[in-house]
């Protein structure tokens, strides 16, 4: 779910003291564009959405929640983004962050 070394490759290479900042504005973005596909989402902008959610997944490690973007945005590209489930997507990103967060706090 979580590539945990691809964070602790990020925490190295910004520094442990900007970490945890990053990480803020990481989750405070990602959270907008999921709050937009949770209450109103738009079948023309969820490719760019998705596409979104997708590279800011891959920089902080959510590869679950990354491959379930880039699915859809592939299916959203071939004018199949009705197909997408979105709910899952969701999901992902519920579960991810939760683990994510867990672990942290832990550390």
């Amino acid at each position: 779910m979580i590539n945990w070394e691809r964070v602790e490759e990020l925490r190295d290479e910004i520094g442990v003291e900007d970490f945890d900042e990053v990480v803020d504005l990481f989750l405070d973005e990602v959270e907008e564009a999921i709050e937009r596909l949770n209450t109103t989402p738009e079948l023309s902008q969820l490719e760019e959405d998705l596409h979104f959610l997708k590279g800011s997944a891959l920089n902080l490690g959510f590869e679950t929640f990354s491959q379930l973007c880039q699915a859809g945005e592939a299916a959203s590209a071939a004018g199949q983004a009705a197909t997408v489930d979105v709910p899952a997507i969701l999901a992902a990103f519920a579960n991810s962050k939760i683990a994510f967060e867990a672990k942290l706090a832990a550390a």
